[in-house]
């Protein structure tokens, strides 16, 4: 860019970028319950520019200078129809302008637009702040909004200017008409947006809002008014907490979160000892749209005596990214860099204790109100669950919390405490099985013979679950163990009373087991009589030494197939089915017998959630005994 082209006396003309002019136009004609959250989001980001001046004037002594205490002024004009919105922060230069007023700049506009037109009426703005688009709503109640800023430091000031229809225009600002420093932005409001002119509505919407911001908010009411404090800019952690309502809580979770869900557990606490820090931290009630996107980190903000030092900061371990944290410090420097922190061992020493805090926290709701702890699980145990397998020192914590649903559960969830308690006598593991449906687990006939004994089978059905259950060592004492893989090991465990079962086997089941590892020898590893099945004629599961069924299955969609060994065919002595193809293998032979075994075989696969081998030959085969029947 030429400084010409820079330092034009016309405005020059720039188009957004696709995504954000469809957003526009979208905004300013769908959006239009909860419109008020325009003005949050400007408060939002007058206060971060107080907060960036503050930082960068640590390391610059003519910012510093130039720096006053950090102040957000809304002024109101019902003559001309207008909001402005100042603070006296860094400002902006021509290209920060451009960047970040220009284009979103976030993989989350797309997903915004998607879900927007998927939306149901009256929800549109409550997804405003999840989706990083909040400088845009603006053009929910205004025709026109300028942007007058000066860069703190610079010898130049801006002007930005856009009707929100897809154009908009940079041009030079005479000093005197621009603010010494920081950023105006003015809102020429439209026509359906008259209740954004009453001081009262304005004060409203601060308190609801932004009564949490942590610089002070003043209102002018009306040209040549003398400005009005409806914000006091104390940050709310640093309060103690028997001077904060529930309220106050909540507005500060929504302002931070950008949601409008109210917090499902609060935890404020204040840490002394070789590292002094204070926290804030909520576990909301709503799950973020982008929980399980592979960038997704945790987002804490980190102060330094009531300095921003980041916004970002992964203080928290990734099972945790869900938690929305403030963290404020006297024990780091305040010229420490962005980049230090995430290497300061004074931010590991802190994040490892906010963790354990958290968990315990956590568990203190699944004590004394299991029911709203059920919905942070429900919302939130598939990440958590995550700490299970990628930090082995939590797994106690975790395991503390950690509900799933079983073949006893009836729809509830289950604690491992509560399985451990009811184990069956002879019984010596906690068993699971592992897909992704618990439904069609609970339905599956490897559960068969533990059903019928009345052991309680764990139904994992999150992908994680594959992973964690197999390097756990147990728990209180209680191996894992997977109802696919290897012998069901239950015989010792007696069957119930009502599921005795006086039929006799297939008196040729011996001869039908070493003709089926012939006939099927491509396709299984062995074959053997099964003392987990009750109802179902066959199923298939692991070696001893095999993996488990479903992460063998996770890691062959991975790409390595093949690297697991063939599954083994257990078959039931006791079912009509395998005692008429006993029959059919004395009477015909192996090769006569042989379509049925095959049969066999795809039913197994079929019951396991897979495809036949090969489904044209399962068809005809099923065609073919359809036929007999008939």
């Amino acid at each position: 860019m030429t400084n010409d082209a820079a330092t034009a006396e016309t405005p020059q003309q720039f188009g957004f970028e696709a995504d954000a002019a469809q957003l526009l136009e979208l905004m300013t004609h769908s959006v239009y319950s909860e419109r008020e959250v325009f003005l949050r989001e400007l408060i939002s980001n007058a206060a971060d520019a107080c907060e960036k001046l503050r930082y960068e004037s640590l390391s610059n002594e003519k910012l510093a200078a130039q720096a006053g205490a950090p102040l957000v002024t809304i002024s109101l004009d019902k003559e001309k129809r207008r909001i402005d919105v100042a603070d006296n922060g860094v400002g902006m230069s021509r290209d920060e302008l451009i960047s970040a007023l220009g284009a979103i700049a976030n993989s989350g506009t797309r997903a915004f637009l998607e879900k927007l037109g998927k939306d149901k009426e009256g929800e549109g703005s409550s997804l405003i702040g999840r989706f990083g688009v909040g400088f845009y709503s603006v053009f929910m109640v205004a025709d026109l909004v300028e942007v007058a800023t000066r860069r703190a430091g610079a010898d130049e000031a801006w002007l930005w200017s856009s009707q929100g229809k897809g154009t908009y225009s940079i041009a030079p600002l005479a000093l005197d008409d621009a603010p010494a420093l920081g950023a105006r932005v003015t809102l020429h409001l439209n026509a359906e947006s008259d209740e954004f002119l009453e001081p009262w509505r304005i004060e409203s919407i601060v308190r609801e809002h932004s009564g949490a911001v942590s610089t002070p908010i003043d209102l002018i009411e009306e040209p040549g008014k003398e400005p009005r404090r409806i914000a006091d800019g104390v940050a709310l952690w640093t309060k103690p907490k028997s001077e904060i309502t529930e309220e106050q809580y909540t507005d500060f979770y929504r302002q931070l979160s950008g949601g409008f869900d109210e917090p499902a557990l609060t935890a404020h606490w204040r840490a002394e000892g070789r590292t002094e820090y204070t926290v804030l931290a909520f576990v909301p009630s709503a799950r973020p749209f982008d929980l399980f996107e592979p960038s997704r980190k945790s987002k804490s903000k980190l102060y330094v005596r009531r300095v921003l030092i980041s916004r970002d900061v992964e203080i928290l371990p990734a099972f945790l990214r869900f938690v929305r944290l403030v963290v404020d410090s006297a024990d780091i420097p305040l010229n420490v860099s962005r980049e230090m922190v995430q290497k300061s061992p004074v931010i590991a020493s802190i994040g490892k204790a906010v963790a354990t805090r958290i968990l315990g926290d956590l568990k203190k709701l699944a004590e004394n109100e299991p029911e709203k702890f059920q919905q942070v699980w429900e919302n939130f145990g598939q990440v958590l669950k995550e700490g299970l397998h990628e930090d082995p020192s939590r797994r106690d914590d975790i395991f503390a919390i950690a509900r799933f649903a079983s073949t006893t559960s009836e729809g509830k969830s289950r604690t491992l405490k509560d399985y451990v308690a009811g184990l069956r006598e002879n019984q010596t593991a906690i068993y699971y099985i592992a897909g992704d449906d618990a439904k069609r687990l609970a339905a599956s006939p490897q559960v068969e013979g533990f059903r019928a004994r009345g052991v309680e089978v764990l139904l994992l059905d999150d992908a994680v679950d594959s992973f964690w259950v197999t390097s756990a060592l147990g728990y209180e004492g209680k191996p894992f163990k997977s109802v696919t893989q290897g012998a069901a090991d239950i015989d010792l465990i007696p069957l119930a009373e009502e599921t005795k079962d006086e039929t006799q086997p297939a008196a040729d089941v011996n001869d039908l087991v070493t003709a089926l590892k012939e006939t099927l020898a491509d396709s299984i590893e062995d074959v053997r009589v099964s003392t987990r099945l009750t109802e179902s004629a066959a199923c298939l599961v692991a070696s001893e030494k095999g993996l488990d069924r479903q992460l063998a299955r996770i890691l062959a969609e991975s790409g390595q197939n093949g690297l697991f060994g063939k599954p083994v065919l257990e078959i039931n002595a006791k079912h009509p089915a395998v005692a008429a193809l006993a029959a059919s293998l004395r009477d015909k032979g192996r090769d006569g017998a042989a379509d049925g075994m095959h049969l066999l075989f795809d039913l197994a696969r079929v019951a396991d959630g897979e495809q036949p081998v090969d489904p044209a030959a399962f068809a005809r085969r099923l065609s073919a005994l359809l036929a007999k029947g008939a």
